[in-house]
Order: C-alpha cells, then sequence, then structure tokens
C-alpha cells in the first residue's frame, strides 16, 4: 500500500421504507422520518486523529447529506479510499454487509480497499460479519477513534495491532485479544476538526437544539453509572472503564464551537460527569463568560444533583437536559439495574425545573415481566409529570435487547427472544416475548405521545415563548413531533404472534 494512504470514514445511505437511518453516535438505532441526525463524535475524533497524523481523509456521511446510494456509491469508487471505516449497528449489520460486499466487487488492479467495521454489535459478535461478509476488520470496543489510528498506522509503518481487532488471516479468524480502552488517554486527542468533519450538516435537523447552529460534543466516555442492562454502549464501554475529559479540554472543545459560531451544544456523554469536574466546568463557563454565547445540554440521571448544583446548570447557560424514565415500576427500575427509585423522578424534575431548565424525559414499555397494567404506571406517570409541567419533551420507545448487553443474555437464559433476524431489532416491533400484544404496545406508545398533548401542556408552551429562536424552535419540533408518530405503525408486522 503507498505511503499516502487515503481513509474514508462512511455513513453509507441505508434504504428502507420505513424512513431514514438514524445511526451514527445514536445508542439506539431507529429508522426515523423526522429528518433528525447526530454528529458522530467519537469518529469525529478519529478523523481529526488520523488527518494529523498525516492520513488523506475523507468524511463520508451520506446519510447526513442526503445523497442517493448510486451517488454515493459512484462517489466512493471516484475517491478510491485505501481504507473504509463503517460504523454499524444491530438492524443495519446486514445492509452493511451487502454494501461491503458491493464495495469488494468494485475493486480493481489499481483499487483493493480495505473495509473495517466497528460499533457495538460486531463488539459483542465481532466473528459473525467475518463469517457473513467479505469485510476485512472488526474494530470492537467503543474507543473507535484510537482504533482507527492504530489500524492506519499498522499499514503504514507496521505499527503493531492493538487488542480488540479482528481479521482474516489464512482463511482462520484470528484477534489480538479483548479490547481494552483506560489506556487511551483522552487529553492526548486533538480538538475536533469540525470542517474536516462537515459540522454544518448536523448543526441545524436536530430537535436537542433550540438555538441554531447546533452542535455535539462527549466529554465523557460513556456513562459514569454504565450498569443498565438495556445500554448498548455498555457493550462498547463495559462498567468501570468511564474516563472524561479534562475541564480544560472540554473548554478548549467548546471555545472552538463558539468561534465556529454555535449556539447551542450538547454533550452526549451518557451521562455527564459530576462532582467536582462538573462544578470546575460551570464555574470556568461562567468566569469566561462562555454562558453569554452559547446554550448548553446533556444527559443526566435522576438523584444524582441537588438544588444548588442544577441552580449552578442554570447559571452556566444550561437549558436541556434529558433523562431516562425507563420505568416507573420499580421491579423494572432494579431489574434493568437501573439503581433509582420512583419517586427519584419526580424530585428531581421538581429542582431541575426550579432552576429554570428544560427536562426531557426518555420513556420504554415492553419488558417481557412487565404487565399492561406495570407499562400504564410508567406512562400515567410521564403524563403526570407534563401535567404537573415538570417535563418538557419527550420520546418514547419499545424495549430492544441488543446483542453483547445483560438484557440480551437474559432474553437468551429465559427463551423471551422472538426473533434474531437482526433486521427486526429497529424498535418498530417487539422482539421480545411480552405479556402485552405486539399491537397493544405499540398503540401505548402512539398514545404517550398523543396524551402530553393536552390544552394545559400546549398552552404552557406558548406561554413560554419570549424570542424568535422559541417560535422556531416550536414550529419544528411540533412538524417532528407528528412525523415521529410514523416510526410507531399501528398495522407493522411483528414477529410476536
Amino acid at each position: 500500500m503507498a505511503n499516502k494512504i487515503k481513509i474514508s470514514i462512511s455513513y453509507p445511505p441505508l434504504q428502507s421504507p420505513k424512513g431514514t437511518a438514524f445511526l451514527s453516535q445514536n445508542r439506539q438505532f431507529q429508522w426515523t422520518n423526522t429528518g433528525n441526525v447526530i454528529y458522530p463524535v467519537i469518529p469525529a475524533y478519529g478523523a481529526t486523529a488520523l488527518k494529523k497524523a498525516g492520513f488523506e481523509v475523507f468524511w463520508d456521511d451520506a446519510i447526513a447529506e442526503k445523497i442517493s446510494y448510486t451517488q454515493w456509491f459512484q462517489r466512493l469508487v471516484e475517491t478510491q479510499p485505501d481504507i473504509i471505516f463503517l460504523e454499524t449497528k444491530t438492524p443495519a449489520i446486514k445492509q452493511h454487509w451487502q454494501i461491503i460486499s458491493q464495495i469488494k466487487k468494485a475493486k480493481t488492479k489499481q483499487w483493493h480497499p480495505i473495509t473495517v467495521l466497528m460499533g457495538d454489535h460486531v463488539t459483542a459478535l465481532p466473528e459473525e460479519s467475518l463469517q457473513h461478509s467479505p469485510v476485512d476488520f472488526v474494530i470492537t470496543g467503543g474507543d473507535y477513534d484510537f482504533m482507527m489510528l492504530n489500524l492506519a498506522n499498522h499499514f503504514s509503518s507496521k505499527t503493531p495491532l492493538e487488542p480488540g481487532i479482528y481479521f482474516r488471516f489464512k482463511r482462520k479468524i484470528l484477534n489480538t485479544g479483548k479490547f481494552a480502552l483506560k489506556h487511551h488517554q483522552l487529553d492526548s486527542l486533538p480538538i475536533i476538526d469540525r470542517q474536516l468533519t462537515k459540522w454544518q450538516l448536523y448543526a441545524y435537523d436536530n430537535t436537542n437544539f433550540k438555538y441554531k447552529p447546533g452542535a455535539y460534543l462527549m466529554s465523557g466516555r460513556d456513562c459514569w453509572w454504565g450498569q443498565c442492562t438495556f445500554c448498548s454502549w455498555t457493550t462498547t464501554h463495559p462498567q468501570g472503564t468511564f474516563r472524561n475529559f479534562s475541564v480544560a479540554h472540554t473548554l478548549k472543545e467548546i471555545e472552538n464551537l463558539i468561534n465556529l459560531g454555535v449556539k447551542e451544544i450538547f454533550d452526549d456523554s451518557g451521562t455527564l460527569p459530576i462532582g467536582p469536574w462538573l462544578n470546575d466546568l460551570c464555574h470556568e463557563i461562567i468566569s469566561r463568560g462562555y454562558n453569554h454565547k452559547v446554550t448548553f445540554g446533556c444527559n443526566m440521571r435522576f438523584g444524582c444533583l441537588n438544588q444548588a448544583q442544577y441552580n449552578l446548570l442554570k447559571q452556566a447557560n444550561f437549558r436541556f437536559i434529558l433523562y431516562g424514565l425507563e420505568s416507573s415500576n420499580q421491579k423494572t427500575l432494579n431489574l434493568i439495574n437501573k439503581k433509582t427509585k420512583v419517586d427519584d423522578a419526580k424530585k428531581t424534575l421538581t429542582i431541575a425545573k426550579k432552576a429554570g431548565l428544560e427536562p426531557h424525559l426518555t420513556i420504554m414499555i415492553g419488558y417481557p415481566w412487565e404487565s399492561k397494567s406495570d407499562a400504564l404506571e410508567t406512562l400515567n406517570q410521564a403524563k403526570q409529570l407534563f401535567k404537573e409541567g415538570l417535563a418538557d419533551s419527550m420520546q418514547a420507545t419499545i424495549v430492544i435487547p441488543y446483542p453483547g448487553t445483560p438484557l440480551f443474555k437474559q432474553c437468551q437464559d429465559n427463551h423471551w427472544l422472538l426473533t434474531t433476524n437482526w433486521d427486526d431489532f429497529d424498535m418498530r416491533q417487539p422482539v421480545m416475548k411480552s405479556p402485552i400484544p405486539a399491537a397493544e404496545q405499540l398503540r401505548l406508545v402512539q398514545e404517550l405521545f398523543h396524551g402530553i398533548l393536552t390544552p394545559k401542556f400546549l398552552t404552557r408552551k406558548l406561554l413560554s415563548i419570549r424570542s424568535l429562536d422559541d417560535i422556531k424552535f416550536l414550529a419544528t419540533y411540533g412538524i417532528k413531533y407528528i412525523e415521529k408518530l410514523k416510526d410507531f405503525p399501528l398495522n407493522a408486522n411483528s414477529s410476536q404472534n
């Protein structure tokens, strides 16, 4: 291979009548009709590190660019990258196998592309993709950036491969051992090159942003709790491997985004680091005046901050706080290892709202052990929280047990799986046995989306308008909210009888 290695980080268009693939930087894959896109932070760090190391990097997110598969494939062939990295997830894996086969068929005497898969699905089942497709390498673990650079350096200068890489040798599948994360020093990564990674593609079509253009960062990998049994990122970032960037490094990222004209930043760490780190970050944001230039959002757990800490978040100009309301049934919270109490939700939301923040809830139904009355407890609590003005927005989904998660293992042990056809793991239908029929689960999700739209809730939203940005946000959110209902069609086919 030539010394000047050309590398593509590619998100090919995935074709489905269900909508657009909601793939990158997303813990739960969905086909969506909202048009939302999410900036893939870790691959963006990888692209930046590769460029800094002297590689030619092609950022190739055709999903965000909204170009056709034919256009994308023709461009890829014309670009002729030497190494093609593709992030994948469970419902997309079979399409990615087909795409890799097509890439291999397009090779010529001058072009012999090396294909690489990475993501939570292939971390859980690394040999599967080597058995079912002509992919050359599989990266396991969640530090794609470090691993992409290591693999590229292996080809350019024979650097030894890190643990966690699978490949073929003489028709045998080999690997370099169990992946490791803790030796990766996050602060050694350069500030993301936002121009290289075409940040503006992701700056507008995302309902997490009220003020646009918006941008993503991740100050931690991934969640300092990291034990929820359903979370797909427990596969790539197992318990005990949480790390975060220093406050100084995070502030450099924020400053860079402010200089680009970004108006809102969402920190997509699984849960934002807390304790002294968060205290120092907020005080630095305030002392530097960043709180007057940009608005912030983040993921947070119930019960981990007090009123004074939420007040500090507000002073630092945090706005949007995303919480997982996975169930209002204590048995379920215990079984999914959430380690929270049912009443933690209302207590936390009350003090967050008192601080002036805008909470968002993510809700799930369809656990194999939950009856309809159990599910209704969650839905009724959610409706009540909205009725009391303690939540501002929400999303509701059907629980999916992704390979590699403790929930998936539990399904295998208890024979709960209805299918292992990975195409069905797209949140459009249940894939676990449940006392609640599949059509009823979809109806309950739809009902929740409709149920929070009470006259009181809508009046509160209208009275909250203070600026043109507020009007634009509510109009956009309303349109995408209606489109979101198409993601859970009541006539969807189901694996459940």
